[in-house]
């Protein structure tokens, strides 16, 4: 039997840029999507997507079944209605390459 071959990356969504410091699961990670598709990749493995619990490790997390905050894209929240955009303008951080603004 022969399978065919595939490559792909381990990344959690908080590590790719985004302008509030962290990634999301929305623009951020499409663009990483869409540059997967360009470098032939076909995987995309993330860690566990919840809570970080004590420690701050991604594998203690508080509950099995929230989601991070981190992970929203706040322009789609915004977009929704349930921000205005005035509440993001100050928080967007000066430079999108770090996480402690």
């Amino acid at each position: 039997m022969r399978f065919t071959r595939s490559s792909g990356i381990l990344l959690h969504p908080t590590l790719l840029p985004g302008p509030f410091g962290s990634g999301d699961l929305g623009a951020s990670s499409s663009r990483f999507i869409d540059w997967l598709l360009k470098t032939v990749h076909s995987l995309w493995q993330m860690l566990p997507l919840g809570l970080v619990g004590h420690a701050n490790s991604l594998y203690m997390s508080l509950s099995a079944f929230a989601g991070n905050p981190l992970l929203l894209d706040l322009y789609e929240v915004v977009n929704i209605g349930w921000l205005i955009q005035n509440e993001l303008d100050d928080t967007q951080c000066k430079s999108p390459n770090r996480l402690n603004c």
